[in-house]
């Protein structure tokens, strides 16, 4: 494909927007640089819009464009009204300021303006941050004659042919014999794109990554903040669903420092997971009621070998603060040993790709 012009190919993660494919969405928006935000003008915004929206947000996303689609179905007041609706619902978030074109896949109409847009926010798009690759495996499937093929979007550096790479959470290890990106065999894939690797004994979920990066942990203390929509307030003991890259987790979220967090609110917990969860400092989640099913809130995981007492100590609250600054930690007394990985399971191997 051409990309776009004087860019280049850009790489668009079409995820699906009914309410019920929340975790579905949830697995594949990691890792992304902008949102092409849409809405359909002949029927304006539904529950599940403004729940997306907050779950861009709490991922960190800065920059966007509005599309409201199916331009031909509305009539000027419908137009009118659902750009209103629109504009009310992005009010306070990344999206506040970011252009909204009506469009039409049937009369043309605001694509080419869409399209310069899409130019304008791939160009103010910085550079990926150096570091380790990762893949957050969102789909599994096979492929005659390649067997067992996962795609997933590559974020930190580069992955090559060749590389040895960690399944994560686990400790099998596989050499990279191929990769593939919208259809077409590369030697290497820089961050970020989609990618595809085949191997054996993986599933949805997994992770992807150079050996010995991630922590593998059954607990981390993070930063949470609760949406100010958020249908109920977080309380000490509650049970989350909670989303990191494209994996999901029952855990059950201390707080710190306090006992109630309530809708709009912001401050430090400790998550406790059923199972091991690999990681680094600084990587994003998205936490969802147990029951009712609702995104309640989001953060930044600060410290992956967090001790399992003390929630109330000054102390520990000053702690998590200098981490989350990128200060020197002040010390504490007994710091907890990170937590024990998982088994390895059998050996894996890698070769060909497919797109993701």
């Amino acid at each position: 494909p051409r990309g776009l012009p004087g860019v280049g190919r850009v790489s668009l993660v079409d995820v699906p927007g009914h309410a019920q494919f929340i975790p579905t969405m949830l697995s594949g928006c990691g890792g992304l640089d902008g949102a092409l935000f849409t809405v359909a003008a002949d029927e304006g915004p539904m529950p599940q819009t403004a729940e997306h929206l907050d779950i861009l947000s709490l991922l960190g996303l800065e920059r966007g464009v509005v599309a409201l689609t199916r331009a031909d179905l509305a009539s000027p007041a419908a137009r009118a009204e659902v750009e209103a609706r629109t504009r009310a619902l992005t009010a306070g978030t990344f999206l506040e300021g970011a252009p909204r074109i009506f469009v039409s896949a049937v009369t043309g109409e605001g694509l080419e303006a869409l399209r310069a847009v899409l130019v304008a926010m791939a160009r103010q798009t910085p550079p990926p941050p150096e570091g380790s690759p990762r893949l957050h495996v969102d789909r599994v499937f096979s492929v005659d004659g390649s067997g067992t093929v996962v795609t997933g979007t590559l974020t930190g550096g580069p992955l090559r042919r060749g590389d040895r790479v960690q399944l994560y959470p686990g400790e099998q290890t596989a050499r990279v014999r191929g990769l593939q990106c919208h259809g077409v065999p590369a030697e290497a894939l820089r961050a970020p794109t989609p990618a595809g690797v085949r191997l054996r004994d993986v599933g949805r979920g997994d992770t992807l990554a150079a050996p010995g990066t991630l922590t593998l942990t059954d607990r981390t203390d993070v930063s949470l903040r609760v949406l100010p929509d958020a249908p109920f307030p977080v309380h000490t003991g509650s049970q989350l669903h909670f989303h990191h890259g494209a994996r999901a987790l029952v855990c059950r979220c201390i707080l710190l420092g306090q006992d109630v967090l309530r809708p709009g609110e912001a401050g430090w917990a400790q998550l406790r997971f059923t199972q091991p969860v690999a990681a680094a400092p600084g990587d994003r989640f998205v936490a969802r009621f147990f029951s009712p099913l609702a995104t309640v809130g989001g953060g930044v995981l600060v410290d992956l070998s967090p001790p399992g007492k003390g929630r109330m100590r000054p102390e520990r609250l000053a702690r998590l603060a200098a981490l989350a600054e990128g200060r020197p930690r002040p010390a504490m007394e007994s710091p907890a040993a990170p937590a024990a990985p998982a088994a390895p399971g059998p050996a894996a191997e890698a070769g060909g790709g497919a797109p993701a």
